[in-house]
């Protein structure tokens, strides 16, 4: 059953290739026809080979009569029929690029011309120079230049035939919309924010281009070719990313090539001394935090006059120039932070300043965001991440201070057998050593820090001092008498050559007073316990054993800080053994403290 309903082989050997050699003629013909009839079009259409012109011709060139060609509507009508009319104007849409829309387009100062003869048998189009005309910020000239050139095509070319228009379009539309964006619309997108509402000029001018070629059917009423309207509708986006993108550049730059090994050397310094928003003092700030504070501020200025999409995007660039700060500059100076450093201080004031800056930042700018983000742009989460990075540093630099000062307490080995002559300068090196180290801190600490922050900073460094001087002294358990008086000699050394630095300390001291009076060193024993006792410590030394007793009795050493083990043992240290002695003891034992 199969094999009767098969033709036999002799069959198809004899009519296959009959039908082939049939096929293969006609395609060749159709071939021959498709190039005659592209060929007749460009007959009819001629460019000027110096560019900026092209005539069009009812009739090929040359051939007036018809008598060896055809009417251009009746080539083109043919090519459509043999589905070729994508071939038939692939040649004409490529010369209509270059020698018409390109300098229609690229150039400002020209205008199109068209003139037409009787009956339309020829008619010509011209791209002529004109210093007069030139092309407005809307771009309306320019979209007036490309709307004649494409109606001269639709009429003289096309027929006003809207398939053929649209032919024409699928080959010419992506390159015309291409050449707009690069020759215009890229340059007229604001490099500012508040000039982007006269951008909805340009906005317009283009939906009603793109409209008009609608209208014209050169574009198809879907939208989906509205490639310059999609370009213009997104400006505002591109620009927001664009200037996010260089408000980073700029911060990045700012921070990777400043100087913090030499910030107080520049003749300017003055302007980096400000004002602490949320505390009535002041503090020096590197150059450096106040550019990049410079950046935050100005970009939450254009967010303030920016549409909801745009003022995003500034708002994320003003936390990203932020974050961008914290990220990099810890790196950057890590090897500072690990020595007593001004820089540290400097840095240390950058955080500081910074975080009270974004506390006031939603007070200064929310109220002026876009309703849409008023909720939504946040930046006090940011603020104590700077101003816990400010303590870090400032705590890691008051820690690498006691340090320095502790090796240089241990080399007076306990300040024991002062009486000698190799401990006592032992002794006393390491008393100068300290001095010189707090001077040091003085000098670096004084000019930059806010001075609340120095006190407190500087009153945590001498409170450690002086603690371990005296613990290091009353744990003495014998003394000669001269050694006393050597003991009582250093500290008076270290109080001396201290004054300055008390003297920073004082309370409204606005540094005309150069000697330390009674109500300063009060003022000096409430902040500094530890000094009070370090005080009192030298005037021990050279009391009797009755006067020590009469001062525990009153309560004048526990008020200095002397607990009753610590009096009873230095009392064992300086006196011998003696009924007086055993007396004098058992008078601090039985007193409470």
């Amino acid at each position: 059953e199969l094999g009767s309903s098969a033709p036999s082989r002799s069959t198809r050997e004899t009519t296959e290739p009959g039908r082939k050699g049939r096929s293969g003629r006609t395609a060749c013909a159709v071939g021959e026809l498709q190039v005659r009839l592209s060929k007749n079009v460009e007959e009819c259409v001629d460019f000027a080979p110096e560019g900026g012109k092209v005539v069009v011709s009812a009739t090929p060139k040359g051939h007036s009569d018809g008598s060896h060609g055809v009417e251009l509507p009746v080539a083109l009508q043919a090519l459509e029929i043999i589905d070729a009319l994508d071939y038939g104007m692939a040649k004409i849409a490529d010369s209509m690029m270059k020698h018409i829309l390109v300098p229609a387009i690229s150039n400002i100062h020209v205008s199109v011309l068209v003139e037409c003869g009787p009956e339309h048998t020829v008619s010509v189009l011209s791209v002529v120079h004109s210093e007069e005309n030139k092309d407005n910020r809307d771009g309306s000239n320019l979209y007036s230049r490309i709307v004649d050139v494409i109606k001269f095509v639709c009429k003289f070319i096309c027929m006003e035939n809207s398939k053929w228009v649209q032919f024409f379009a699928k080959l010419t539309w992506p390159r015309i919309s291409d050449l707009v964006i690069t020759h215009f619309l890229s340059k007229a997108v604001p490099n500012e924010a508040s000039k982007l509402i006269e951008f909805q000029d340009v906005v317009q001018s283009t939906t009603e281009f793109e409209n008009k070629l609608r209208s014209m059917m050169f574009l198809l009423p879907d939208r989906k070719d509205g490639k310059l309207t999609q370009f213009v509708d997104d400006v505002e986006v591109h620009f927001a990313v664009r200037k996010r993108s260089e408000i980073l550049v700029k911060a990045r730059n700012i921070l990777v090539q400043y100087d913090y090994d030499s910030p107080l050397e520049s003749g300017d310094q003055g302007d980096s001394v400000v004002d602490l928003l949320f505390q009535p003092e002041k503090c020096f700030t590197s150059k450096s935090a106040l550019l990049v504070m410079k950046l935050v501020h100005g970009a939450l200025k254009d967010a303030s006059l920016s549409s909801a999409r745009v003022a995003k995007e500034f708002c994320f660039a003003a936390r990203d120039v932020l974050l961008l700060y914290r990220a990099i500059v810890p790196v950057q100076l890590e090897k500072q932070f690990d020595s007593l450093s001004q820089v540290a201080a400097i840095v240390h004031n950058d955080f500081y300043h910074l975080s009270q800056e974004i506390l006031g930042l939603a007070f200064q700018y929310r109220a002026d965001f876009p309703s849409d983000l008023q909720k939504q742009v946040v930046f006090v989460d940011l603020a104590p991440i700077f101003s816990q990075m400010a303590d870090a540093i400032l705590r890691r630099q008051i820690q690498l201070t006691v340090d320095t000062i502790s090796e240089a307490i241990d080399g007076a080995e306990g300040f024991q057998n002062t009486h000698q002559p190799q401990h006592y300068e032992s002794a006393k090196f390491s008393i100068e050593q300290v001095v010189f180290i707090l001077e040091k801190i003085r000098i670096m600490w004084e000019s930059i820090l806010p001075r609340s922050i120095y006190r407190k900073s500087m009153c945590n460094v001498l409170g450690s001092v002086f603690s371990r001087i005296t613990r290091d002294m009353l744990l003495i358990d014998d003394m000669a008498a001269e050694e006393t008086l050597q003991l009582q000699g250093l500290i008076h050394l270290a109080l001396e050559n201290l004054s300055s630095l008390f003297l920073s300390l004082v309370e409204n001291n606005d540094g005309s007073t150069k000697f330390l009076d009674h109500d300063a060193w009060i003022q000096l024993d409430g902040i500094l316990p530890s000094l009070k006792k370090f005080r009192k410590l030298a005037e021990l030394l050279d009391m009797s054993l009755k006067s020590i007793t009469s001062c525990w009795e009153s309560g004048d050493l526990v008020r200095c800080g002397f607990t009753s083990s610590e009096v009873q043992n230095f009392i064992k240290a300086i006196f011998a053994d003696s009924p007086l002695r055993k007396e004098c003891l058992g008078w601090i034992v039985r007193t409470p403290a």
